[in-house]
C-alpha cells in the first residue's frame, strides 16, 4: 500500500558552493527528480514542515566540527515532519507521522534509524520547535549546565528565537529574573510582553553595556549565549562568582571571515565562571524527561511560542538567509 503519486517529483534543495561570509541564494541549487524506488526495510515520507536553525551554517562549511559538513551536491540537513506514505518496514505504516533529519526536500527515503513518531495532542510543527530539538537544547542547556536556582539572574541571548525564547521561559518558571537580549524594538517587546521576561535589552540600539548594567543589578548568575561576539564579551563583564555560562550557539560568528577577539576573557578567571559548550545531542538520555515536562508546561499553557513561516521548499534558501539575518521571530518553518 502506498500513497504517493506516481507522478510525484522529489524537490530538493542542494549545497552548490561552500559560502564565503554570509551564505547567498547562489550557494544553494534546487533539483526536481523523479523518487527512487524503495528497498526492504526503507519507507518514503512525505515532508510537511520543515525546521530552519542556525546550527545548519555551520554545516555549509569545510571545516572540522562536531558532524561532517554537508557535502557539495549533497541535499541540504535539517529536520523534517512527515507522513509515510509508502512503506517496506515493518516498524511503520502508511499514514504514520515522524519526524526526522531528512533533509531540504519534499519526498524522502529512509531506514528508519533516527526517525520518531509524533506524539499525540501536540501539533507536528511544535514537535520541531518548543516539543523538538529547540525546546530540548533550551532544556538540557539551562537546567544540566545553567542549573540556575530561585532568585538568581538569568541572561540569554537570541532571546526571541527558537530556543532562547524557551531558555528564558522555564528560567522563569524556576523563579528566577530572566533578561533577554535580541535584535530590534519589536523583538524586545514580544519577550516582555508575550513571553514574560523582566526586561529585554535591544542591542541594535547602540547601549548595550548600559542597558545590561541597568536590568541586572545583582550582576548575572546564569549566561545562556547564543551568539558569541560583542554580546559574550559584554555579559562577561557582569557575571558573577561562580556563575555558569552555556555556550549553545555563536550565530555572530557563523558568516564572519575574521573571528572575534573575547577582551574580557580575565572575568573567567576572577569569577570562577563554569563555561561549558555543549551540543544537544550530548543528553539524549534527558531527552524523554525534557520532552515530557515541556510538553506538559505548554498544555498548562506556561510556555508560549510563535512561529515564522515560509511557504514551500523554494523558499527555503531565502527564509534561511532571513533567518541567519534576525528576519523571524520565534521558530524559522518551511511548510512544505
Amino acid at each position: 500500500m502506498n500513497m504517493i503519486n506516481p507522478q510525484e517529483s522529489n524537490v530538493r534543495v542542494l549545497l552548490a558552493r561552500r559560502p564565503t561570509g554570509a551564505a547567498v541564494a547562489e550557494d544553494f541549487s534546487i533539483v526536481e527528480e523523479a523518487p527512487a524506488a524503495l528497498a526492504d526495510g526503507e519507507l518514503r515520507i512525505r515532508g510537511e514542515w520543515l525546521s530552519l536553525d542556525p546550527y545548519m551554517r555551520g554545516r555549509m562549511n569545510d571545516g572540522k566540527s562536531y558532524v561532517k559538513p554537508v557535502d557539495i551536491g549533497a541535499v541540504m540537513c535539517g529536520e523534517v515532519v512527515g507522513r509515510v506514505v509508502e512503506s517496506r518496514n515493518a516498524q511503520f505504516a502508511v499514514g504514520d507521522q515522524v519526524a526526522g533529519d531528512l533533509g531540504w526536500q519534499t519526498l524522502a527515503i529512509s531506514n528508519g534509524q533516527g526517525l520518531r513518531k509524533l506524539m499525540p495532542n501536540v501539533p507536528a510543527a511544535v514537535q520541531l520547535s518548543v516539543c523538538g530539538m529547540p525546546g530540548v537544547t533550551a532544556w538540557c542547556g539551562l537546567l544540566l549546565i545553567g542549573e540556575p536556582k530561585p532568585g538568581e539572574t538569568v541572561v540569554v541571548s537570541a532571546a526571541a528565537g527558537a530556543v532562547g525564547s524557551v531558555v528564558g521561559q522555564i528560567a522563569k518558571l524556576k523563579g528566577c529574573h530572566v533578561v533577554g537580549i535580541a535584535g530590534g524594538a519589536n523583538k524586545s517587546r514580544y519577550v516582555v510582553d508575550e513571553l514574560g521576561f523582566a526586561a529585554c535589552i535591544d542591542y541594535k540600539a547602540g547601549r548595550l553595556r548600559e542597558d545590561l548594567k541597568a536590568a541586572t543589578p545583582k550582576g548575572v548568575d546564569v549566561y545562556f549565549d547564543n551568539v558569541g561576539g560583542d554580546i559574550l564579551d559584554a555579559v562577561l563583564a557582569r557575571m558573577n562568582p561562580f556563575s555558569r555560562l552555556p555556550v549553545c550557539g555563536l550565530i555572530s560568528q557563523y558568516s564572519a571571515t575574521e573571528l572575534h577577539g573575547l577582551r574580557n576573557f580575565r572575568s573567567v578567571l576572577v569569577n570562577r565562571i563554569k563555561i561549558q559548550g555543549f551540543i544537544v545531542f550530548d543528553f539524549r538520555e534527558h531527552y524523554p524527561r525534557a520532552i515530557d515536562e515541556l510538553a506538559t508546561w505548554l498544555a498548562a499553557g506556561k510556555l508560549k511560542y510563535r512561529e515564522t513561516v515560509a511557504q514551500g521548499i523554494r523558499a527555503a534558501p531565502e527564509a534561511f538567509i532571513g533567518l541567519l539575518n534576525g528576519a523571524n521571530l520565534g521558530k524559522q518553518l518551511v511548510k512544505l
